[in-house]
């Protein structure tokens, strides 16, 4: 199998796994993953991506440019990775709107960012100290991509690493797909476990 096919069957999977958990709503969400130092795999736009089709991905460059002849358009948003791929050595990066991530990003938007300590699954970011605290920024939903994709790369300072887009969703990054799957993960457990205990102490 070529790494091609290889990256993209990686990706398909992960797309399939996330459909599952229903974090693709409306044809919303865009994943993509490098194949090599010059191009990656993104989304289609417009995709239902609870199927899965050989016209699920299209290969673009560094500018997010399709990189061979193709009727298909990249995500709206594909700047954002081109950002986490220009600025880091990560090999793929997803973006999910969910209930949990958008209550989250709404709530704590005039802080810039929400925290998490003493919770298990910090620890996916490598947080092991018993004190340890995980930021996670919350940018402006800005309309104009290129402003947003700017906004967000202020935030890419390691090759993992995950940023809130208020209102819109999350964009997580990481070395490789299984570790960008692992980060989202614990961040829509964390999200949905404080909006849970915020619903039961009466904050919201």
């Amino acid at each position: 199998m070529s790494l091609f096919n290889k990256k993209w069957n990686e990706l398909a999977d992960i797309k399939d796994e996330l459909a599952a958990r229903d974090w693709f709503m409306g044809t919303s969400g865009n994943l993509s993953m490098k194949v090599n130092e010059q191009t990656f795999l993104v989304t289609a736009s417009g995709k239902d991506k609870r199927k899965r089709t050989s016209e699920d991905f299209l290969l673009v460059d560094h500018k997010g440019v399709a990189a061979e002849e193709t009727a298909l358009k990249p995500s709206a948003e594909t700047l954002l990775h081109c950002a986490v791929y220009g600025s880091t050595s990560a090999g793929c990066s997803l973006h999910v709107h969910t209930i949990a991530n958008n209550v989250i990003s709404e709530l704590y938007a005039a802080d810039g960012q929400i925290q998490f300590q003493h919770q298990e699954l910090i620890k996916a970011f490598g947080m092991w100290g018993e004190d340890d605290i995980l930021t996670i920024p919350i940018i402006p939903n800005y309309a104009d991509i290129p402003k947003l994709a700017a906004s967000f790369k202020e935030y890419i300072i390691a090759d993992y690493g995950a940023v809130l887009i208020r209102n819109h969703g999350i964009t997580v990054w990481g070395r490789t797909g299984l570790e960008a799957k692992k980060l989202l993960e614990a961040c829509e457990f964390l999200f949905q476990y404080k909006v849970t205990l915020l619903k039961i102490k009466g904050g919201i």
